[in-house]
């Protein structure tokens, strides 16, 4: 139901999302959440509008029950016959209601768990999952850790070379097999 708000949110959480992005398309999908949200309560009103048209059926059936019954209790053949007729819509329209009611419930149902699920993931990555930061934990203050900024920088400085190093290590590696392929050592 909310598909384009999972792949977004789920590119945050992946790291598919620049991080100087990320702020605004978390924003973006908190409005978005919100929307669904209210989308979910248009999904229960609907349910329970067609819960209360049920019960108007169910009461239009009494009355023609309870009409047909006066009527052939004073043998009145031709109510009767109108009875019965007006009795067979009212119990097909309650059979449609009935499904109609446990399909929009169900949907209702799916997607407020989408929407928890998709609130829980916005959250995730609110909280920088897939962001290339480090997870929320516990900071150096909660260890009583000095704040070292000079560590931090060098130990930065120190993964960015190490990526760097991946990278060129795998780049050397991919020409190597072409070169091997092509006949070229």
């Amino acid at each position: 139901m909310f598909d384009s708000l999972k792949q977004a949110i789920n590119d945050l959480r992946f790291g598919n999302v620049a991080p100087t992005d990320r702020r605004a398309a978390i924003n973006d999908m908190k409005r978005v959440l919100v929307s669904a949200k209210l989308g979910v309560d248009d999904l229960r009103d609907l349910a329970e509008q067609t819960k209360r048209k049920l019960q108007a059926e169910r009461e239009s059936l009494a009355t023609v029950t309870r009409r047909k019954a006066l009527a052939a209790g004073i043998a009145d053949a031709e109510t009767v016959a109108i009875a019965e007729k007006y009795e067979r819509q009212h119990a097909e329209r309650i059979a449609v209601l009935e499904r109609k009611v446990e399909v929009q419930e169900a949907e209702a149902d799916l997607a407020e768990r989408e929407l928890a699920e998709m609130t829980a993931a916005l959250k995730a990555a609110n909280a920088g999952v897939g962001s290339g930061a480090p997870p929320s934990g516990p900071t150096d203050a909660d260890l009583g850790l000095p704040d070292d900024a000079s560590l931090h920088a060098e130990l930065d400085g120190l993964a960015r070379t190490r990526a760097r190093s991946e990278a060129d290590a795998a780049a050397e590696a991919k020409l190597a097999e072409l070169k091997r392929r092509m006949g070229q050592s």
